[in-house]
This record gives structure tokens, C-alpha cells and sequence, in this order.
């Protein structure tokens, strides 16, 4: 195994680059992860720092104290002013903006209440999100619409590679495209700016899956110009589970309702999000103190640092081997997703492969089977540093070999 860290000639490298004053391994102890295992997958769940579960805890203690009080007074100013929050970080006005468990439920929200007719269409990509993907095919058929899948290539070879399949599955019956900003499975960002003004200039309304993007990316809703954006701030934001968003633009909102109706579905967009019945509530007020999180441990040079690392980490675990990542360099974030060998015959073995690695290397990664590749997906967050790579190359290695 070649361990060598990043040339220090490298552009990207960041060992020495200060970018961070604190990073690694020594700010583990900010959050509350077994610093036992190398965490590889914060894409997937996050990671909640102390100090924001120290904000849920209070508000949960707050609630409890005078639950009515705080349901029929306190909650619907302060959803609004965390709504404020929301948009002075990603565009948009407090109105524009929704909050919801997670994106998926933001998206089946956005397809209940669309205005699908027999004999319409909705695009997506084969890069959709599982979950998305069933969503759409359950709210077509109820419709009696169809649903389109662009056909992307796993290995993506460039942006317009990208913009130009998507526009080609465009048809005078085309009503809605769902697209994802930076997709699950394959760790690729879009191009999803091309890619909107491509659909409404053919009349076509989009929503975006912007599920990993707060805190990942910069992000300008406005600038977009699609008329949803759904996001989640549990993800790479620091913010607790069940803390989604969605933003919708002023033309669409009298028309969407969440999936849930309830006491507020005949008052208005905000109204008939905000209060779909009894829930937990703390993730979404904690989202200005996970923002603030967020930019203490370094905001927008985070983002780059992270995006840095993770090249870098892709390069080193393809370095000599037979593994490929799914795109370029100019299309990974934070993550990277790559193929370490042919897809097993065998449904369950990624799940097996995945408890070896946390059981006999300590290692937390996801390993997925698509495209007749067996695929492992990297996540850099704040608390990894370039030895938990080399250990996860140590353990692939071992495992299944180069």
C-alpha cells in the first residue's frame, strides 16, 4: 500500500494550508461520535455538534414546560423568524420558506399537489434519489401520467454531457422535472442552473433535490430559478434530524400543500406547513444555531476544505488500482463515489461489507450495488483528516483488493 499523503506541491493539498485554525481528529470531541470509529459517511445522517444538542435540549425542556403556552404562542413567531434565518443564508424571503422532516418529504409534498393530468410527463434522471424515484413513480401512476427517466451514464464525463441528456427527454407533454443538485448514490453535482433555464424555457416546472447542498455548497435559491428547492440542514449543515426545507417560489405557493393536510391546508402555504398536528418541533429552531455552528467551524472555508479533501482522498483511493469515481474533479463536492469492483451476486453483501469494515477496521463507510459496480461513498466533514483515509485504503486492500 502506497502511503503517501498529499504532494505538497498539490494545489488542493490541505495538510499545511491553515484554511482551518482546528480540523481533524482533535475536534472530534465537538460532537458526539464514538471516537472509536472513523466516521466516512457523514452525507448520509450528519452529525450534531454539542452545542446544537445543547440548544435542542433546551428548547425540548421549554416545550415541556408549558406545552400549550408554547405551541398556540410561542411556535409560530418563532418558526418565522427561523425562517428569516433561513433566508438571509440561502435567498429568498421568511415566506418563501417551509420547514419539513427531510427532503423527501418536501418532494411528495411538491408532487401531492401538483396539477398532473392524464397523459402528462415528469423527467427525472437515473441518478434520482431511491426514495424520489418510488415517490414518483407512485404520484404518476396515481395520475395516470408517466414518468420519464433521462438515462446518465454512472461515469459522467462533463456538465454539458449531463445538460444535453436531460434536455433530449423534453416533450410537449413534459410538465414537471425533478432533478437532483448533488445526487446520493453518486456523489455528482449538476449543473442545475443549465439545467432549469433548459426546462422553463420549454415551459416545463422544476423542482431541485438539493438534499446535501445547505452547508455543502453556496447556495442562492433566486439564482437558480427553479420553482422548488428542497434541502435538508441535518445533513451538512449541523443541524438535528428531521430538519428540512423547502422553498418555493411566490408563483407556486398557492398552489403547494405539504402531503399532510391539516389545520392550516385552507390558510396559505406557511400556514399549512407550519402546523400539520403534534411533532417535535426542535429540529427546525435549531437551525440558526447550526448555522451558527457551521460558520465557527469555519463556513465557507470548511466547504472548501471539504471539497478539497475529498479530491484529494478520491485520487489516493483509485491511485494504482482498478477502482473509478463516478465524475470529474469539476463535479465532486465533499463526497466522492466509487467503484471498488463488480457488483456481488449476492443482494446483501454491501451490508455485509459495510458492518466488516465498522466491525474488524472501525471504519463507518456506505457500500451500494448499481450499474453492475459495487460502489463505496466517501463523506469529509470537519473531524476527518487524511489518516482515515489511508486506513480505509488499508481496509479495502485487505478486503477485497486493489
Amino acid at each position: 500500500m502506497n502511503n503517501r499523503s498529499p504532494s505538497d506541491n498539490s494545489p488542493s493539498t490541505l495538510k499545511r494550508s491553515n484554511i482551518l485554525e482546528r480540523e481533524g481528529r482533535e475536534v472530534l470531541g465537538a460532537f458526539q461520535l464514538a471516537p472509536d470509529l472513523i466516521h466516512l459517511n457523514h452525507g448520509s445522517f450528519g452529525a450534531v455538534p454539542k452545542s446544537v444538542a445543547a440548544e435542542q435540549d433546551r428548547w425540548r425542556a421549554l416545550i415541556e414546560r408549558d406545552a400549550t403556552g408554547f405551541f398556540k404562542d410561542v411556535l409560530p413567531d418563532e418558526l418565522r423568524r427561523q425562517a428569516g434565518s433561513v433566508a438571509s443564508r440561502f435567498g429568498g424571503k421568511a415566506n418563501d420558506w417551509v420547514f419539513v422532516e427531510n427532503a423527501t418529504q418536501a418532494i411528495n409534498g411538491v408532487l401531492s399537489s401538483f396539477p398532473l393530468r392524464q397523459g402528462d410527463e415528469i423527467v427525472t434522471t437515473s441518478h434520482a434519489y431511491g426514495a424520489v424515484m418510488k415517490a414518483l413513480l407512485h404520484w404518476s401512476t396515481r395520475r395516470d401520467a408517466k414518468l420519464v427517466v433521462a438515462d446518465l451514464p454512472f461515469f459522467l464525463e462533463s456538465d454539458q454531457q449531463v445538460i444535453e441528456i436531460v434536455r433530449k427527454t423534453f416533450t410537449a407533454r413534459t410538465k414537471l422535472l425533478v432533478v437532483d443538485h448533488i445526487t446520493s448514490s453518486t456523489a455528482a453535482i449538476f449543473p442545475v442552473k443549465e439545467i432549469v433555464a433548459q426546462a422553463r424555457a420549454a415551459g416545463i416546472a422544476v423542482l431541485v433535490d438539493g438534499a446535501h447542498v445547505p452547508g455543502h455548497l453556496p447556495l442562492g435559491v433566486e439564482e437558480i430559478g427553479a420553482d422548488w428547492y428542497t434541502g435538508n440542514a441535518h445533513k451538512w449543515l449541523f443541524a438535528p434530524k428531521g430538519c428540512g426545507l423547502l422553498w418555493t417560489s411566490p408563483a407556486r405557493q398557492a398552489v403547494t400543500s405539504p402531503a399532510v393536510l391539516s389545520w392550516g391546508s385552507d390558510q396559505g402555504y406557511t400556514a399549512a406547513f407550519d402546523w400539520i398536528g403534534t411533532r417535535d418541533v426542535t429540529p427546525w429552531l435549531c437551525f440558526e444555531a447550526a448555522a451558527a455552528a457551521h460558520d465557527g467551524f469555519g463556513g465557507a472555508d470548511l466547504m472548501v476544505r471539504n471539497r478539497r479533501l475529498a479530491n484529494d482522498a478520491c485520487l489516493y483511493l483509485i491511485e494504482n488500482t482498478n477502482r473509478k469515481p463516478s465524475s470529474g474533479m469539476s463535479q465532486r463536492g465533499a463526497m466522492a463515489a466509487i467503484a471498488i469492483a463488480p457488483a456481488p451476486t449476492d443482494a446483501d453483501a454491501p451490508a455485509q461489507l459495510r458492518r466488516r469494515l465498522a466491525r474488524d477496521y472501525g471504519i463507518v463507510a456506505p457500500l451500494t450495488a448499481f450499474a453492475d459496480r459495487l460502489w463505496l461513498r466517501i463523506s469529509v466533514q470537519l473531524y476527518n483528516e487524511w489518516s482515515d483515509y489511508e486506513a480505509l485504503r488499508a481496509a479495502l486492500d485487505a478486503v477485497i483488493g486493489g
